[in-house]
């Protein structure tokens, strides 16, 4: 497909990348038109943010890379070309549509205020384009719903119980293949670590998440840990480890840029259930993913109050900025050794448990008092999994401005000896000779 008088559809990849249960692809595919595919790589997405650091660190961008390297990949399968910029998306998707006749765009529906920001200064670069915004990473679909997104329950165990009881899961969706005649000769080239401002690095090799990013390694990993190993049927029992690569599931990264929907996910525990067996630790996978969503209900019900010091509880605490135990946060220089652990595997690998995610928030807003807003912001700038709905829902959740009726404070002594009674993980990261 060169240029051409015919009408293209085309497809804004954003963190959605994958073929598989892509409900957006599906959807551009309908009409039959010629179909090409754009990922920009946003500047504004590795510049320093209000609190000083960088939005996109050097673990989530390597990790986004190789998504993108297996995006293009799996798009070639299907005859889609993949046009990859490291530009400003209102630059360059306005000349892709001039260039190749597109009439129609297809994106994942965002409601968050820096997503929508983009898609409007895209948007006001174009003249009579057909714009087609599809939800594209809930379990529930919102046209199921019993209720209103406005009236998402503020606890999360009533919103788990009705939809649970009330609402069933879509079937996974599965892309169709063009012709050849769709392809294009496209030359756009993946920016490299260099090229978004890092250098190259190996990943430590204590990580808990030694994985590559992309469909592929997703899927792979989905094999491993349900039909391989089996280790889905003790998730329960083990989900609060720290220490070690199949403590969990570790789908998180994948699905927070896309590479694999939680669909897929909840269907493939179904199938292992029908297969193997099913217990206590089958449903709590699904449980961790109606817990994704509904942050995600959260954030469409409340807005950008979830960005906001006080939170949607509107609560006015005294909070601090006091640099310096910011810094001894950020670098595991507290009076916590849990903490401090923690915090340095965070900053050595860009990844944290879900157990050591909730101490150092809660010690960071609870015991240091500090705006819990800088937290997120350095957990965004850090986690390969950073997801906004996610992020942001369970700083707030610990900071005691979120879903929370109960404003727990975790002590952290307390949490260290439960869950790492043997100073395994303590020991692994509070060597002084680790790096």
């Amino acid at each position: 497909m060169q240029k051409t008088k015919n009408n293209s559809n085309l497809i804004w990849f954003k963190n959605d990348l994958r073929t598989i249960d892509n409900a957006v692809l599906c959807e551009a595919q309908k009409n039959g038109n010629p179909l090409i595919a754009v990922y920009c790589f946003n500047p504004y997405h590795f510049a320093i943010d209000k609190f000083g650091f960088k939005k996109t660190e050097k673990f989530r961008a390597k990790f986004l890379i190789e998504s993108i390297e297996d995006l293009r990949l799996q798009l070639n399968k299907l005859n889609i070309d993949l046009f990859v910029f490291h530009q400003h998306p209102e630059v360059i998707i306005p000349e892709l549509c001039k260039t190749y006749n597109v009439n129609s765009i297809f994106l994942q529906k965002e409601w968050t205020s820096e997503e929508l920001e983009t898609e409007n200064a895209v948007k006001s670069k174009l003249v009579a384009i057909n714009w087609h915004a599809i939800y594209n990473q809930l379990l529930y679909h919102p046209e199921d719903l019993i209720f209103k997104i406005e009236q998402t329950p503020q606890v999360f165990t009533n919103f788990r119980k009705q939809l649970e009881k009330h609402v069933e899961i879509r079937p996974e969706l599965q892309p169709k293949t063009y012709p050849e005649s769709n392809r294009i000769a496209n030359n756009t080239k993946i920016p490299t670590l260099n090229d978004l401002g890092f250098d190259h690095f190996e990943t430590n090799p204590h990580s808990a998440f030694p994985f590559k990013g992309g469909a592929t390694e997703a899927i792979k990993r989905l094999e491993d840990y349900f039909y391989n190993t089996k280790k889905l049927g003790f998730y329960k029992k083990t989900r609060n480890g720290l220490v070690g690569v199949d403590y969990s599931s570790k789908f998180s990264p994948w699905l927070a840029n896309g590479c694999i929907s939680a669909r897929t996910i909840y269907w493939q525990v179904k199938n292992f259930e029908k297969e193997y067996f099913k217990n206590q630790s089958t449903y709590w996978l699904i449980f961790e993913l109606i817990w994704r969503d509904y942050f995600k209900y959260v954030s469409l019900k409340h807005g950008n109050h979830i960005f906001k010091l006080e939170g949607i509880l509107q609560k006015d605490y005294d909070w601090s900025s006091n640099k310096t135990q910011i810094d001894k946060w950020i670098n595991g220089e507290t009076t916590s050794e849990f903490v401090n652990a923690n915090m340095i595997e965070l900053k050595a690998t860009g990844w944290m448990s879900n157990r050591g995610r909730q101490n150092v928030a809660s010690y960071f807003a609870k015991a240091l008092e500090l705006d819990w807003r800088i937290g997120a912001a350095y957990f965004e700038s850090l986690l390969i999994d950073y997801d906004v709905h996610s992020n942001y829902g369970n700083w707030m959740y610990v900071a005691g401005v979120g879903n929370d009726p109960r404003d727990r404070k975790f002590n952290v002594e307390l949490q260290a000896e439960r869950y790492d009674a043997h100073r395994k993980f303590r020991s692994l990261w509070l060597q002084p000779t680790l790096f």
